[in-house]
């Protein structure tokens, strides 16, 4: 097998595709020393100051002289981000695309909306009764086994003691949650004195199924955990009546994550996930990618594929606003990549972004959200959030995500509330943590087809949305919610 990877015809380094000693030959150099699996071999001389060019565009500027063949990483590699970007509109051509039609098997809502679960969720307005929740959904799954896909509480800390944006951000959140149409019944479980309060919360959830959603006050009740059981078994009475049937794939609403990248998941698992944005896109559904930290150094490849200006304004904004928030807290924009991340062969934000918005494939951007938004038009959505696995997970899910697509070059046992499936970017992760990884995109540099294996990951999307297969997280019931926090706690 090669060794070495040069991924655009325009860059100066490659990517080592396997553990490299040094005297292996790259293309047209000789390693001058060691190269670890996913890091960067030099192509050419790289004088100090001059720039490092990965994918065709530029990842970083040296920081001392590197030579061919040499080791291109965080001792002599530095990013070239800034902390506030002025940016300008040149719309690119479209991706071609040609409609057409499919089906899958969902749950079709009251309300037009449609899930490919059919569980009942318990939804905390507030902390305080997280364990209360946890053991009446663990009692009602005892109860109800096999009368409906099963019970769920997702236990966060907040709800109570918030001000402003933060009070918000929880309620947006939590509301999305609720609306959430891979739950077929929802208990709000409340304790009775929160500013989360459940009088001050329902109004967000505007016009509901007043059967699909029932609501709950701890304080109101001598054994709330009995009270809880009753009102989720009433849930899962309702819930039992929807049956899974046809839906247009128009109607699916597929996440973009990644957690975890190393040097291989801009070349493997990025890029297929990218080929399945594509062809939900074909299909008439809804992509949407977040993160919007790991979009620095890319971002201007999204902008220029904004559908209109004024959602180029909108993606700026978002990107200058959460540079704001770097700075509001007195960090660095570039502070990333994570130790893992630098550790799988990725040096600088700008290499970390412009593999992680690969995602997104070649669509057109059709919209873009502020964090706690729901998704509402077809195509490629952008959606504010940072990279925090868990918490961005869940933004993606609040927004209508029926799955998560994960990718992870160093693997992570984390779910959210719905199917996240994980697709590992080398083939050594993927056997060795089987357990919690759904797909292998490592076969790619060994000769796979990226359409080929694009093809059978979008197989396995379909198979976890038709309901035919459980996720990992599923099968391991791994199952958790995160919310963004950036103020005052009273």
């Amino acid at each position: 097998m090669t060794k070495f990877l040069q991924i655009n015809a325009a860059d100066n380094v490659a990517v080592a595709l396997e553990d490299a000693d040094k005297g292996a030959d790259g293309p047209g150099v000789t390693a001058l020393e060691r190269i670890p699996a996913g890091h960067k071999i030099a192509l050419a001389d790289i004088p100090e100051g001059g720039l490092a060019v990965k994918y065709g565009f530029p990842i970083g500027r040296a920081s001392r002289d590197i030579a061919a063949g040499g080791h291109v990483h965080t001792h002599n590699l530095q990013t070239r981000l800034e902390a506030r970007g002025e940016y300008a509109y040149t719309p690119s051509p479209p991706a071609p695309s040609t409609r057409v039609d499919g089906t899958f098997s969902g749950y079709t809502r009251s309300d037009g909306s449609v899930g490919i679960r059919n569980e009942i969720w318990v939804i905390n307005t507030v902390g305080c009764v997280n364990k209360v929740a946890e053991r009446a959904a663990a009692a009602a799954n005892r109860r109800l086994a096999g009368k409906i896909d099963g019970v769920y509480a997702f236990a966060h800390p907040y709800g109570c003691s918030q001000l402003g944006g933060d009070h918000e951000n929880t309620r947006k959140i939590l509301a999305g949650l609720v609306k959430h149409p891979n739950a077929g019944g929802v208990l709000v479980f409340g304790l009775g004195c929160e500013n989360n309060g459940i009088r001050e919360f329902e109004p967000l959830l505007g016009d509901y199924d007043r059967e699909r959603v029932k609501f709950l006050s701890a304080q109101e009740h001598e054994d709330e955990e009995e009270a809880a059981l009753g009102l989720i078994g009433g849930l899962a009475a309702y819930a039992a009546r929807f049956k899974r049937g046809p839906v247009s794939l128009g109607k699916l609403v597929v996440g973009l994550k990644c957690g975890g990248s190393d040097g291989f998941s801009g070349i493997t698992a990025n890029p297929l996930v990218g080929r399945v944005s594509d062809t939900l896109r074909a299909y008439g559904g809804t992509s949407v990618l977040t993160e919007t930290p790991e979009m620095f150094g890319a971002e201007t490849i999204l902008m220029n594929r904004c559908e209109t200006r004024g959602l180029f304004d909108k993606t700026a904004a978002m990107i200058n606003g959460y540079k704001a928030y770097f700075s509001r807290h007195g960090q660095a924009v570039y502070e990333n990549p994570s130790p893992g991340n630098k550790d799988g062969g990725i040096t600088t934000l700008e290499e970390k972004s412009l593999g992680c918005v690969q995602k997104g494939g070649l669509g057109p951007v059709t919209d873009v959200l502020a964090y706690g938004g729901r998704a509402g038009v077809t195509g490629l959505t952008l959606l504010d959030g940072p990279g925090n696995d868990l918490v961005s997970v869940t933004a993606l899910a609040a927004a209508g995500a029926h799955v998560i697509l994960f990718t992870t070059g160093r693997g992570t046992p984390y779910g959210g509330p719905v199917p996240t499936i994980k697709i590992a970017s080398n083939s050594a992760l993927a056997q060795r943590k089987a357990r919690w990884t759904d797909f292998d995109a490592g076969t790619l540099p060994r000769g796979g087809s990226l359409d080929g294996l694009a093809n059978e990951l979008w197989r396995l999307t379909l198979s976890v949305a038709n309901g035919e297969t459980r996720a990992k997280n599923e099968v391991n019931g791994c199952r958790e919610i995160a919310i963004f926090k950036d103020g005052v706690t009273l």
